[in-house]
């Protein structure tokens, strides 16, 4: 299949979502902080490659719908492109390409030798049957076959796919190059095939590491500490739970059914194994309900945004009350809400490092993959705490000496990275 035969949509397309303009805005604020090169910054503005993709299925029912898919390829100067994949209803490029663009800068800024990229279809998958389900992965990854492998472009799961999202894809694309296995093309696999120890829980205890780590700046123990989660599925669920056996107390967490509140904290345990029958957290025995919007304003030591973009903003940020917020979401507060928070004097750990575990275990994943040789589980915890860190502590260094919030900084670090790498290249000379 030549890619050449597709059409990409116009460049202005890609302008018209607020997470990609939030992320134009953090990166023109981060050149200002390094004084950026303007060649680079006008070619970090643009996505190198936008794809999208019209996947026909057979439903259950004989019938075939056509489902739209996407796959954005922001940046290569570092290394393979690098990001997850979504099934959600609301996919659409604006978004995709905002997502790719986080990816680019998150992995620059954790030392990652990776570029950044994004995909997703416009799909609800639990209205999919399993088979449907499969159906739509397979032809996905045959259509994207041209543009990914394991040195070009290495989807992950994200919202919507899980593990077996990735053994279709990447026994899809293994056969399509002729039959034998290839797992380095996709990360976050089954650990029968290729997948790693340690990443189903990784970014959530990547918040956590991030977490102890903002608390230590601030002067707070982590232990007997009060923590709020937004979100309970994979990131918030391990945050919560690794929160909890680190002696802090999480007194009020959240999901699509709404907000439990305990102030004497949860049991994070119990309740984990309560979402694994009842789907939900609502009706947790030894809880009182508590509305999201609630939820983000009641006072504790940290709060953790793990569910969707936009949750905090000018209507909310003057009323948040937590001492720091760890963003286990791609871009949970907007632009203008950091400005009032660092104001305001809490300390906001920015997601591009906050959450940036899962992405870091991925990558070991796909060194892992290429090497066949694989590490136990305490290994990849101890690798995935030391880059982690690593990156918020020369974050932090630039946002003392720079005098910027938090987010400012990690940007302009990653903004630097990306700018040394392409002069060197000389892809975009002065």
């Amino acid at each position: 299949m030549d890619a050449n035969q597709y059409s990409f949509p116009p460049a202005e397309a890609h302008h018209d979502g607020p997470l990609f303009r939030n992320a134009l805005q953090n990166l023109e604020e981060a050149a200002k902080v390094i004084n950026c090169d303007p060649n680079v910054l006008e070619r970090l503005k643009k996505p190198r490659r936008t794809i999208a993709i019209s996947i026909p299925v057979r439903m259950d029912d004989y019938t075939v719908k056509v489902f739209q898919g996407f796959r954005v390829q922001y940046s290569p100067t570092l290394g393979p492109y690098k990001g997850g994949i979504r099934y959600h209803e609301k996919v659409d490029l604006p978004e995709v390409v905002g997502l790719a663009a986080l990816m680019t800068f998150k992995n620059s800024v954790l030392g990652l030798p990776l570029g950044g990229a994004k995909g997703g279809v416009a799909v609800d998958p639990t209205k999919l049957s399993r088979t449907e389900k499969q159906n739509l992965t397979r032809r996905f990854a045959s259509e994207l076959g041209p543009f990914v492998g394991p040195a070009k472009d290495i989807p992950a799961p994200d919202v919507g796919t899980d593990p077996q999202t990735m053994a279709w894809f990447m026994d899809t694309y293994s056969q399509e190059q002729g039959g034998f296995a290839q797992p380095g093309v996709v990360t976050g696999k089954p650990i029968e095939i290729g997948g790693t120890l340690g990443r189903n829980h990784a970014t959530g205890l990547g918040v956590v590491f991030v977490a102890e780590k903002a608390f230590e700046k601030k002067g707070i123990r982590f232990s007997g500490s009060k923590i709020v989660v937004q979100g309970f599925g994979n990131v918030g669920s391990f945050a919560a739970k690794f929160s909890h056996e680190r002696g802090a107390r999480v007194i009020a967490v959240s999901d699509v059914s709404g907000g439990i509140h305990n102030g004497d904290g949860l049991d994070i345990p119990a309740l984990m194994e309560y979402v694994k029958t009842n789907k939900v957290v609502k009706g947790f025995p030894g809880s009182q309900p508590i509305s999201n919007s609630d939820l983000l304003e009641l006072e504790c030591d940290g709060l953790f945004p793990c569910a969707l973009e936009g949750q905090i903003d000018v209507h909310n940020a003057e009323k948040i009350r937590a001492k720091v917020v760890a963003e286990g979401a791609n871009g949970p507060t907007s632009n203008a809400a950091t400005k009032i928070l660092h104001k305001r004097g809490i300390f906001i750990a920015p997601d591009i490092i906050a959450n940036g575990g899962g992405v870091i275990v991925s990558y070991f994943e796909w060194v892992q993959d290429i090497m066949s040789f694989f590490w136990d589980e305490e290994e990849v915890n101890l690798k995935l705490a030391t880059i982690i860190t690593k990156a918020f502590d020369l974050a932090y260094r630039l946002h003392t000496e720079k005098n910027v919030d938090m987010r400012a900084a990690a940007m302009a670090l990653a903004v630097q990275r990306l700018e040394k790498a392409m002069l060197l290249r000389g892809l975009y000379p002065r």
